[in-house]
């Protein structure tokens, strides 16, 4: 299985409106080159299976800012079962880390099924750790979280922006692999788009200058938390 282990990186997220992604994109899309994953229109679609606790614990912890956290997902691309991805990002304060590994399809569906004896004997830590949540904690799949992406790369400092269009949530739904269940947008009171800038070390400074005359709020909240609005729970 292949196994990529992304050191401890800067990350912001801001919400933004179509004037300012307009904006946004003609500026970043001048200084940095296109994701080569993305198609003619540089956009790619992704479907992430994200899992909690019984108790939420990843959702709570969110919500009432804690500054080491952490998210258990699944990932695939263009609704295709070729490249699923098991993920586990972790936060520190403003830096991430995430752990990715590639798996099969039928260790997913025994995962989406809450059934983690797939995992037992594996000896990379991230299948352990899943193991261990889903068997004392009662890790299980919650929420399917939909969007385009639309992203642009730099050399330096690994500087990676992502507009994360169109997001949808799956309600109820976990079947990941089904390209016809319902989905809805979180944002049916403000159509908000979503901006992402990761980087290393450093940002470096014009790309700063580019970033700032848009304008953008930042955000706190998360693309999972937003699709996990329609459960009834307190947020």
């Amino acid at each position: 299985m292949e196994i990529t282990h992304i050191p401890l990186r800067h990350e912001f997220k801001y919400h933004i409106n179509q004037g300012e992604l307009q904006y946004l994109r003609g500026v970043i899309g001048a200084l940095l080159r296109r994701d080569e994953n993305g198609d003619e229109h540089n956009e790619y679609h992704i479907r992430s299976l994200y899992f909690d606790t019984i108790r939420n614990d990843a959702l709570n912890e969110k919500i009432a800012g804690y500054d080491r956290r952490k998210k258990y997902r699944m990932r695939i691309y263009k609704l295709s079962d070729s490249n699923i991805r098991l993920e586990c990002k972790s936060k520190y304060n403003d830096l991430i880390s995430k752990q990715s590994i590639k798996i099969p399809r039928d260790l997913a569906e025994q995962l989406i099924a809450g059934d983690p004896s797939g995992l037992q004997f594996m000896r990379h830590p991230l299948f352990h750790d899943m193991y261990q949540e889903m068997r004392l904690n009662l890790l299980r799949p919650v929420v399917i979280v939909d969007y385009i992406r639309e992203a642009y790369i730099h050399e330096a400092e690994d500087v990676r922006i992502t507009f994360d269009k169109q997001l949808r949530t799956g309600l109820n739904s976990v079947d990941m692999f089904n390209p016809h269940i319902p989905t809805v947008s979180p944002f049916y009171d403000c159509p908000w788009e979503v901006l992402e800038v990761k980087y290393n070390r450093f940002l470096p400074t014009y790309i700063q200058a580019a970033l700032s005359g848009a304008g953008a709020l930042r955000s706190a909240v998360s693309k999972y938390v937003w699709c996990r609005r329609f459960e009834g729970l307190e947020f």
